[in-house]
């Protein structure tokens, strides 16, 4: 029995002003997939995922979200639907004078009233469940540190246990490696990958590491110039095409 989707774009174009940045997209994410996005500087990359995660409504075509066009849909269901979705970006949203257990706790946001999140700021609720995530990643002892007192991989971590304690069935991660080394990097998304794979999330990660996108994802998307040029499995995708993804255009 064939996955339902849980992302579906549809001839999905997206602008900046008068410049195109996604051009006549078409991309289906099934549920429990891990689908690394990969291409050079400029891609597109960033916004689709932002698109993906309805930070930006498309110019035209259609997004469907588990079913569902949430610029469609009423503004409550597409609240709901957020809730469903996990993001990381770059910069990851930690907030630094914040300890670890209330970015942990971030994750609730979504379901958690205004007054209680108020409430948990001056006494934390949640902490079995705080505490389990950072276990899970080694990283229980951060539990009462400030999160501008991490390292680079001890963030990434905090980051991903706040996805964890959100239940997130689609994950979203934008170049989470861009500040690691090459041994913290593949830490890291061979933990992102074992998460989605044990909890049968969606994962799209964009990562400028082409060969750590073939090592640990399912499927890879190329993208160039806001189209996608590709879309196979990793290992179909050999070192002939990703070089033709990555080389330079000619000067004009």
């Amino acid at each position: 029995m064939t996955n339902p989707a849980c992302v579906e774009l549809t001839a999905v174009g997206v602008e900046r002003g008068d410049a195109v940045v996604i051009d006549n997209v078409d991309l289906l994410i099934r549920a429990g997939e891990c689908v690394g996005l990969v291409g050079p500087s400029g891609a597109g990359k960033s916004t689709l995922l932002a698109t993906m995660n309805t930070s930006l409504a498309p110019a035209h075509g259609v997004l469907r979200l588990f079913g569902v066009d949430p610029w469609q849909a009423p503004t409550t269901e597409r609240r709901w639907l957020r809730t469903r979705i996990g993001t990381v970006l770059q910069d990851l949203h930690l907030p630094g004078p914040l300890r670890v257990v209330h970015n942990v706790n971030a994750g609730h946001l979504g379901e958690w009233s205004t007054l209680k999140a108020l409430r948990s700021l001056v006494r934390p609720v949640g902490l079995d469940q705080a505490h389990a995530a950072l276990a899970g990643l080694g990283v229980e002892h951060l539990l009462w540190r400030r999160t501008d007192e991490l390292s680079g991989g001890e963030r990434q971590r905090v980051a991903l246990a706040r996805l964890m304690v959100q239940g997130a069935e689609l994950l979203l991660a934008d170049e989470p490696t861009a500040s690691l080394d090459p041994a913290r990097a593949d830490d890291v998304v061979r933990m992102f990958t074992e998460h989605a794979r044990r909890h049968t999330n969606s994962l799209v990660i964009s990562m400028h590491s082409f060969e750590l996108a073939r090592r640990y994802c399912d499927r890879l998307v190329g993208m160039r110039a806001g189209r996608i040029v590709f879309d196979l499995p990793a290992a179909q995708v050999d070192d002939t095409r990703a070089a033709q993804l990555y080389q330079l255009q000619p000067a004009q």
